[in-house]
């Protein structure tokens, strides 16, 4: 028997304070978004600068979710989950008192490096704490509908604190939540260490991979402004990769890589990420823009963007839960994942035809209930998949590389298509366009963007996707380490 299911004879209550955990990180994304317009009516940031309020949270948690992931595993999940949980909840207040656009951009990647932390460690002891693929499936539903239930909370929060007092109240309702989180878990989560043997940590992979990224999102972000050509733009391009290329060769070279590069030969960890940096690419963009596309366009509240979001989240909390889990017992990994991908491209297809004088039941709430639909089944068995090949011991780091594959492929594909939806809406303006034209026709280019990376993500895993067996024990779906059977 594993230490880990050793020392937690009450796992589900150990369940319990992790996505409690997880309900934070989520709340704060959704939260966000629906605050958006807000903020930048508030501190002035424009179009594209706005984007950096999501991107400096994405990028950090996305860059350090890996070391993250590998502190845990060497100097415990309780302690490390304890300090990941306190930074967030001390960003969350300096998010809070922000009074410009640098300090707000900063405390926000504080608060994301938090996050990072928080949530590696929870899903990989979560991976660890259930061994039986039955209770593991069920696990994993009931850490979707937190992360769903999240969604719904934080639309709602979002618009009621933003509408009834102002946006700074939206990251200080983090300060009480993650006190009290705090607390629980260090008196009622167990002491144990589940320390592996300690090695140096990779801190120049994640500081490098972090940096390669931050320079291409800027370079992307700015290319509308720069020009695409420009030096400037094709310099930062080109730092880009050459500052992956150094995170490459760290991991080649170095005896204990943050990424060991022989894990991108497990097919369906590999696929899983590759998926997951395209839908994520897709529905970050389209909780972005779909909450500007409502505001700026539609004229919609704060309180009332809110309330349009929250169907998707519902759905997302209801199908993670029972439904999501019962089909990948039923029909495996791929088809779920497949299906699911395709019905929020569907939903994103939907958005991009959203006219300017939309109204919500026909133009807006057809496309959320596709998108919620899709994310609802498509989560777990992504995430799940990309843990099916790995041995126990490696599920921390598989979990950590699926999940970075999300936040970077979101921070990346949100810095695209708004750059897309700017560009359009310039040419259009230019041409004559009236100013709600001219917006709504780039964010319909967006949208269309986004539905097209959301079918290549189904695409890949129809094709590509090596099913595994879904039922029996963990020892059959996926590989343990011999001390847990």
């Amino acid at each position: 028997m594993s230490s880990v299911k050793h020392h937690y004879d009450n796992r589900w209550l150990a369940m319990g304070l992790l996505c409690m955990g997880a309900l934070m990180i989520v709340l704060d994304i959704t939260i966000v978004n629906v605050a958006l317009p807000s903020i930048r009516a508030d501190l002035g940031f424009d179009d594209t600068s706005l984007a950096w309020v999501v991107n400096a949270y994405m990028l950090i948690f996305g860059g350090f979710l890996l070391l993250g992931g590998r502190l845990g595993d060497l100097y415990g999940h309780r302690r490390v989950f304890l300090f990941g949980l306190a930074l967030f909840t001390l960003a969350s207040l300096a998010c809070g008192m922000a009074g410009s656009k640098g300090f707000l951009i900063l405390a926000r990647g504080v608060q994301g490096l938090g996050g990072a932390i928080v949530d590696a460690v929870s899903l990989s002891l979560i991976m660890n704490l259930f061994t039986e693929n039955r209770d593991r499936t069920k696990a994993m539903g009931v850490y979707g509908f937190v992360c769903s239930g999240g969604g719904c909370i934080g639309a709602l929060l979002g618009g009621l604190l933003t509408g009834a007092l102002n946006w700074h109240w939206i990251f200080l309702v983090n300060v009480p939540v993650g006190l009290a989180v705090f607390v629980a878990c260090w008196k009622l989560l167990p002491r144990h260490a589940g320390e592996a043997d300690r090695s140096d940590l990779d801190v120049g992979g994640a500081v490098s991979v972090t940096l390669a990224l931050l320079l291409a999102v800027y370079a992307t972000i700015n290319g509308n402004q720069a020009g695409w050509t420009s030096l400037q733009t094709l310099g930062l391009m080109g730092a880009a990769l050459l500052v992956f290329g150094v995170f490459l060769a760290i991991e080649y070279k170095i005896p204990v890589p943050l990424v060991p590069l022989a894990m991108f030969r497990v097919r369906n960890l590999t696929v899983a990420s590759m998926a997951g940096i395209l839908w994520a690419a897709a529905m970050f963009a389209w909780f972005f823009l779909s909450a500007l596309y409502m505001q700026l366009v539609l004229g919609y509240t704060p309180m009332q963007i809110g309330l349009a979001f929250l169907p998707p989240n519902l759905i997302m909390a209801v199908l993670s839960l029972g439904v999501s889990a019962k089909l990948v017992m039923r029909f495996g990994l791929r088809w779920p994942m497949t299906a699911g991908l395709l019905l929020a491209g569907a939903g994103l297809l939907l958005f991009a035809r959203a006219p300017v004088d939309g109204n919500f039941i026909p133009d807006v709430l057809p496309g959320m209930l596709l998108l919620g639909i899709g994310a609802g089944v498509a989560f777990n068995p992504v995430l799940m998949a990309a843990m099916s090949e790995v041995p126990q011991t490696e599920s921390g780091l598989a979990s950590g590389i699926v999940n970075t594959a999300f936040m970077l492929g979101g921070s990346l594909g949100l810095a695209v298509l708004a750059s897309v939806a700017a560009a359009r809406t310039g040419s259009l303006a230019a041409a004559g366009a009236g100013h709600a034209d001219a917006l709504a026709g780039g964010f319909h280019a967006a949208f269309l963007c986004g539905a097209g990376f959301a079918i290549l993500a189904a695409l890949l895993g129809a094709t590509l996707m090596r099913e595994a067996p879904v039922t029996g024990t963990a020892g059959h779906a996926i590989p343990t380490d011999p001390e847990t059977e």
